[in-house]
């Protein structure tokens, strides 16, 4: 079969730079969005304590440990305020030793191909329901804010922060967007302390240059809270972060790596602030060992070790993953996850008290 010549396509409006456009829908706009799922007094007063916990934590001036730990992706939103409730008791009974956010994430880099998260295909069929998903995602931040827990959530398209980022007490640029222009323009407009992963390849410097990036004012195109398109200023993110979160050669969690990665960030100027990613890399992608990962982590700050202010997990009600089969969500195990393998509940809560008691030793 031989492909059309480009030459035979008509000349008209549109002709030039549309001709792989499938179809044009209309977006919700931030505003729009906000009004329908508006922030209340309590909610508010959740994600600016939390923000700034986290700061003083990563800053040094908080000596508790901040755990940023939940689903390593969000399909289930029932499933996921249920995974929330246990977790906002936990934090509560550990609040001395540990300052615990909830990872709410809702949007998936593929290597390749596969479900892009709940705001991109909610209805996990591929009809692409997305202003269906931003109402989605935005209500389940406010109801899991609502409990008193904070929330992080991984930013993607550089558009999405718009509709949920005020409800966001800590966000995160993964391996695959570190040394991306636009995301590191995006870091320095938010309003949350924001961590940057080491590349898929260990790269740990191209973190540090997208801190020190994001720290930096910019000006780029992007969308106002009425979705108009419109010049962004910013002033710089001064409040981001280095996350460590291992490679495809292998872990980066060791203290010669810790030390390492906090020397890069002292030789450009920035704060030595520093979480490690206990899943991805660090543990071989085996759920099962993050569990020795943290311990491991733990056992260091027990010791005495302050370079690490966080850890990440991905933590789920049930243990493991299974696989989405598109068109048949119904046919899924309740709070398994369908992206990532993640821990299960009752190793979840055991960790957590593991830390909690490696920060009361350290003290």
């Amino acid at each position: 079969m031989t492909t059309p010549s480009l030459l035979s396509a008509p000349v008209g409006p549109g002709a030039l730079d549309q001709q792989r456009t499938t179809a044009v829908s209309p977006l919700i706009s931030p505003a729009l969005l906000r009004e329908e799922h508006p922030v209340d007094a309590d909610v508010a007063e959740v994600v600016q304590t939390g923000r700034a916990r986290t700061l003083d934590i990563l800053d040094g001036r908080d000596d508790r440990l901040a755990v940023m730990v939940g689903p390593c992706s969000v399909h289930d939103p029932a499933a996921a305020l249920d995974y929330a409730r246990r977790l906002a008791e936990k934090a509560g009974q550990l609040r001395g030793e540990l300052h615990v956010v909830m990872r709410v994430y809702f949007e998936k880099p593929r290597t390749t191909l596969g479900w892009k998260g709940l705001i991109n295909d909610p209805d996990l069929d591929g009809t692409f329901a997305v202003n269906k998903g931003l109402r989605i995602a935005r209500k389940l931040l406010l109801d899991v804010s609502a409990l008193g827990l904070p929330v992080g959530c991984e930013f993607l398209d550089p558009i999405t922060p718009q509709f949920i980022s005020d409800v966001v007490t800590w966000g995160s640029i993964g391996a695959r967007t570190a040394a991306s222009q636009v995301h590191r323009q995006l870091c320095s407009a938010l309003s949350m302390p924001v961590g940057i992963k080491n590349s898929t390849e260990g790269d740990v410097q191209v973190a540090v240059d997208a801190t020190r990036a994001a720290a930096a004012s910019h000006v780029f195109p992007g969308i106002t809270l009425d979705g108009l398109a419109a010049l962004m200023t910013t002033a710089g993110n001064s409040d981001c972060h280095v996350i460590l979160r291992g490679s495809s050669a292998g872990p980066n969690h060791d203290p010669d790596s810790v030390a390492d990665t906090l020397g890069r960030l002292a030789k450009s100027g920035l704060p030595q602030r520093l979480v490690v990613d206990a899943s991805h890399g660090n543990s071989g992608k085996d759920h099962v060992r993050q569990a020795g990962v943290v311990r491991e982590l733990a056992a260091r700050i027990a010791g005495g070790e302050r370079g690490i202010a966080g850890l990440m997990l991905e933590s789920n009600l049930v243990a493991g993953r299974q696989e989405l089969v598109l068109g048949r969500g119904g046919d899924l195990a309740y709070g398994q996850s369908i992206t990532d393998a993640c821990l299960d509940w009752d190793t979840t809560d055991g960790l957590l008290d593991t830390l909690a008691a490696a920060v009361r030793d350290r003290r």
